[in-house]
């Protein structure tokens, strides 16, 4: 059974992830990489609660209130529910000695999401068929969240440094 104490580490770890994928976010925007804003994680997750799932492309679907701030709310929630899959994957005791191949693996696999719910949902298509660009889109997203996946590791280890 997984106690209070355990769910805040899990928790940690997702919020801890998020953070590090943030900051790579931030890095490749540094270079000129262009990334997508979170406003349209928040437009589409608002239209989903009006009971509309797909658009034909979500920047030119009307905007939702508050949707920046949404978006950033669903972001950092959607990493502690890959967190918490990790911990399903590999059992709560993986906190107190983590390892980074199986953090870096559930990270990766993470990618489905965007590649088969989102990017259809918001009108690029299934794995970006629909962009000038699928194939970088698609390497894009599978490095972003391989990134991520370090990023647990990265926040299990620290978080195991802490409690020593």
């Amino acid at each position: 059974m997984t106690s209070l104490h355990d769910l805040v580490r899990i928790a940690l770890i997702g919020i801890g992830a998020t953070a590090v994928l943030d900051l790579w976010l931030v890095i490749l925007k540094r270079f000129g990489v262009p990334t997508q804003s979170f406003a349209f994680i928040g437009r589409w997750a608002g239209h989903l609660l009006r009971g509309r799932f797909a658009h034909a492309a979500i920047a030119r679907a009307d905007p939702i209130a508050g949707e920046l701030a949404w978006g950033w709310l669903l972001h950092y929630a959607v990493g502690i529910a890959f967190a918490v899959l990790l911990m399903l994957v590999q059992g709560v005791a993986w906190i107190e000695a983590p390892r980074l191949l199986p953090a870096v693996l559930v990270g990766a696999g993470t990618v489905v999401m965007p590649l088969l719910v989102m990017q259809p949902a918001m009108g690029a298509g299934v794995a970006s068929s629909k962009t000038a660009t699928p194939i970088r889109n698609c390497l894009r997203s599978l490095t972003n969240h391989t990134v991520f996946g370090f990023g647990l590791y990265l926040a299990a280890l620290v978080l195991t440094r802490i409690a020593q």
